[in-house]
């Protein structure tokens, strides 16, 4: 699998999530088993490239390459510029972003909104392909099946792309309109997929090996890209991979060694944000990963009070310790409940 003149170990993506795909979390990903992971979204306008959230954003230390970035805006000059300034600090690969929904992107006509003005879409991916060509820097595109149901344009869009120089396709299979509500549908991919030459990557409801399976014969797609089903299990990459590459499961993981994985990731957050931010922002994926477990719900509350970082690692460490005396390899009843809130989370 490349992504221009990157090989990448696997065909498995991490997808670019504001608030959780920092580069703690990318990290982590990356050592449990996926191949390629893109960094948070940051935006196009240069009056906010001093705030905290983006140098936040654009600290790559550590981390292994490609380093991927995703950028958002509206404007063809301003994104080329912001492409510019990435690659000046660090980034190998720059992702154009027209598929997030969130309503604070697309009121201001960015994300899965570009997808309504083809013309100003193209521009904006000629514009940015013309940045980063001089300094051999791929561009990949992530979008979605269309504004709604009735404006299902990405296969139209997939060419133009193409043509424009995309080096790589992802495509959610939900139209903005859907949000992350109800089932994706795969039949836009697949149409996508063999209309293109260039790799093409499915996204949306991969929360399973059996799953990631089902999709890639659906799609016929060269990678997959799994984003909320990974919040609190990591581990899933590995899984996936292992599922693929021998077509059967990877032994549970033992819970002392879930413990030391999620141990891992709260250190280096608290060391990426500091103690009170981080703090705060650990809660989030702490709660992801315990919810389903025995007794998970009463801890969660505990360390929603706790209000020092060095207590919050001891508490964790605390809970899991427990938890493994009873439980030596990870609860399969928690894999049953993460899809139960997966599949909640997507209900219409």
């Amino acid at each position: 699998m490349h992504i221009g003149p990157h090989e990448l170990p696997n065909r498995l993506f991490v997808a670019p999530m504001a608030g959780v795909t920092d580069r703690p979390f990318r990290q982590l990903c990356r050592r449990l088993g996926a191949g390629h992971a893109v960094g948070e979204m940051v935006s196009s306008q240069p009056q906010l490239r001093s705030s905290r959230k983006t140098r936040q954003r654009l600290d790559h230390r550590g981390e292994p390459g490609p380093i991927a970035v995703q950028i958002a805006g509206t404007e063809p000059a301003e994104m080329a510029e912001a492409a510019r300034f990435n690659i000046d600090h660090g980034a190998q690969i720059i992702d154009i972003n027209m598929g997030c929904p969130a309503k604070k992107v697309c009121h201001r006509w960015a994300g899965s909104a570009l997808m309504r003005d083809e013309p100003l879409a193209l521009a904006i991916v000629e514009a940015v392909v013309a940045a980063c060509a001089p300094q051999g820097v791929p561009v990949t595109l992530k979008m979605r099946t269309g504004w709604c149901a009735q404006e299902r344009n990405a296969l139209r869009l997939a060419r133009a792309a193409e043509s424009a120089g995309i080096a790589l396709l992802t495509v959610h299979g939900r139209t903005r309109e859907q949000g992350y509500k109800g089932a994706a549908e795969y039949e836009t991919i697949a149409a996508v997929k063999a209309a293109l030459r260039i790799p093409v990557v499915a996204n949306g409801d991969i929360h399973s090996p059996e799953k990631a399976a089902a999709v890639l014969a659906a799609t016929g797609a060269d990678a997959l890209m799994i984003g909320r089903a990974a919040q609190g299990r990591p581990w899933l990459f590995g899984e996936i991979d292992h599922f693929l590459r021998h077509g059967r499961h990877a032994p549970p993981p033992a819970t002392i060694t879930v413990r030391d994985w999620l141990l891992e990731h709260l250190d280096a957050h608290h060391d990426f944000y500091g103690e009170e931010q981080g703090l705060r922002s650990a809660r989030k994926h702490i709660g992801w990963a315990v919810h389903a477990l025995p007794g998970g719900a009463a801890f969660r509350a505990e360390m929603n009070r706790i209000d020092q970082a060095p207590a919050q690692r001891e508490a964790l460490a605390r809970f899991l310790e427990a938890l493994a005396e009873t439980h030596p390899t990870w609860p399969a009843a928690t894999l049953a409940a993460h899809h139960d809130r997966f599949d909640q989370d997507t209900a219409a």
